[in-house]
């Protein structure tokens, strides 16, 4: 299941290397001695070069919504090389290698297989469109027969991948779901009934994500999930995510760990997110965040509680300060659990407090920590503010405020299961505190209005989703909440859509003599389902 840290270092050895999984794309390719495809190697590939793939466009995302920063991203500007990796990384990696295990699947009659495939491609392919809407779909799934694909629109292709995500539960159902060894499925050890709550969970969110533009659609497809009792993601133990290890030689840590717990940081994490969570008494502060001093005051951060971050689209230059900025956490990289007392924590604070902060500060190498992180693709919280969303603005089928209330738990209890699987030292929020910090916010859920309601919802989900800045993002266009403060200096417009890689524009015909054009107008061309 998900919650299992996965140790199989042969493949995630390769997670977040440039090009990760190169070695996979011909794993059963002998020049001189050809061999048929073999479907229990290509699977994990596949699965761990999603992962990998989605590197650069979580990253950038992240920065996007205001959960990290650098310099760039954080002033709304990008380039045609920020995601080229992850967009070749999908196309000539991940898809090529699902498209193989169907055809030889659907050959072998392997229909589990075909059926994790499909679900695979239908999530990756939403996610390109989510990401740069109009997008090679149909002629890419010929791999190298069309040496030019067409870019067909983000709402054509949704159309496409309802069908895809059917075909996929229908093949779910077909023959013995029996995949051997059960670690040729890395995500859920071949648990046919966890791909059919993820298939169903996935219409789920692509049906939420069209409401704006295609309402009854939406409305109707979701109660058309709920009536049927359709299975969906509705435990954390059901999570659609990616566990890392904790690895560090061959490399199979979280990329946030690997990136933060050296001598040189990648990033400053976000003031304003960190202001977000110590101004509302959110007890994930201590585990999103780890301090290295107790107390900066200097540059820029006011609080003078060693919570050094950068407030968005702030232009200064960095100086020498690897050693003072706070870094990740135990939750969702993998880092330390910060269980220093913090300073000016006010006297009315209920779940943020200093009883039994006995830690310290320290700075932080690869030696601190696990990296045994996760990447949340689609979870319980998720589907459970997803169904909050819907009811209030849809009217679909369910008590918004209970869906709300429970998608909070969730989370918090997530938060408790990773840290305490990661191999860190991280004391457990107590349950105690999980019912009343869900109950405190459904008691604000109760007082607001409908707009305030749906704020409510989507703050408390923005606030989970650190680890996975694509969905944040994907809400933050779609709803415009939680209002983000404006960068301090932007470069431009927010992205309504990420670059293209400059590769594909340069060598798809079809695109190639306007090139220019296109990638200009990915900055303010909101992506269908985007009202």
């Amino acid at each position: 299941m998900t919650f299992k840290i996965i140790r199989i270092t042969s493949l995630l050895g390769l997670l977040l290397t440039a090009g990760a999984c190169n070695e996979f794309v011909d794993i059963n390719s002998d020049p001189n001695n050809p061999t048929t495809p073999v479907l229990e190697l290509l699977l994990p590939a596949t699965q761990v070069s999603m992962t990998g793939s989605l590197r650069d466009v979580n990253q950038g995302t992240s920065v996007l919504v205001q959960h990290l920063y650098t310099n760039n991203a954080s002033r709304n500007f990008q380039d045609g090389t920020d995601y080229q990796q992850s967009w070749n990384g999908l196309y000539t990696q991940v898809l090529n290698d699902l498209e193989i295990i169907i055809e030889e699947g659907t050959r072998q009659n392997r229909w589990d297989y075909v059926s994790i495939a499909k679900l695979e491609k239908a999530y990756i392919y939403s996610i390109m469109v989510d990401l740069w809407g109009d997008i090679p779909f149909t002629e890419a799934s010929k791999g190298n027969t069309v040496s030019d694909p067409v870019f067909e629109t983000g709402a054509t292709i949704y159309d496409k991948l309802f069908t895809l995500i059917d075909e996929a539960l229908a093949d779910a159902n077909k023959g013995a779901f029996a995949i051997q060894p059960a670690s040729a499925d890395i995500i859920y050890r071949g648990d046919k009934n966890a791909w059919i709550r993820m298939g169903n969970s996935l219409k789920l969110k692509l049906f939420n994500q069209i409401r704006l533009v295609q309402p009854e659609k939406a409305k109707t497809g979701i109660n058309a999930l709920l009536s049927a009792n359709a299975p969906l993601i509705s435990a954390n133990t059901q999570d659609f995510s990616f566990r890392f290890g904790s690895s560090e030689t061959p490399a199979n840590r979280h990329p946030w760990h690997r990136a933060e717990y050296q001598a040189s940081k990648s990033y400053y994490m976000s003031q304003g997110f960190i202001e977000r969570l110590f101004n509302n008494d959110d007890p994930r502060i201590r585990y999103y965040f780890f301090r290295q001093t107790p107390n900066y005051t200097v540059g820029f951060t006011p609080t003078g509680n060693g919570y050094f971050g950068r407030y968005t689209g702030d232009p200064t230059a960095s100086p020498n300060d690897n050693a003072l900025k706070a870094t990740v956490g135990v939750y969702p990289a993998g880092g330390l659990y910060d269980n220093a007392p913090i300073n000016n924590i006010p006297a009315s604070n209920t779940f943020v407090t200093n009883t039994g902060a006995t830690g310290a500060p320290k700075v932080v190498t690869n030696t601190d920590g696990t990296g045994a992180g996760v990447f949340p693709f689609i979870t319980n919280a998720m589907v459970k503010f997803i169904l909050a969303e819907a009811a209030l603005t849809l009217g679909t089928t369910g008590d918004a405020r209970q869906l709300f209330q429970d998608g909070i738990t969730a989370h918090l209890n997530s938060v408790n299961t990773i840290s305490s699987t990661s191999g860190n030292s991280a004391p457990a929020i107590p349950a105690a505190s999980i019912t009343a910090f869900a109950a405190n916010r459904a008691s604000q859920f109760t007082a607001a209005d409908d707009a305030g309601k749906l704020t409510l919802v989507m703050t408390q989900k923005y606030i989970a989703l650190y680890g996975n800045g694509i969905e944040s993002y994907n809400d933050y266009r779609r709803t415009g909440l939680p209002v983000l403060p404006a960068p301090i200096a932007p470069l431009n417009t927010f992205p309504l859509r990420l670059t293209y890689s400059i590769t594909e524009l340069s060598t798809n015909a079809n695109v190639s003599s306007k090139a220019d054009q296109v990638q200009t107008a990915q900055q303010t061309t909101p992506v269908f389902w985007d009202k």
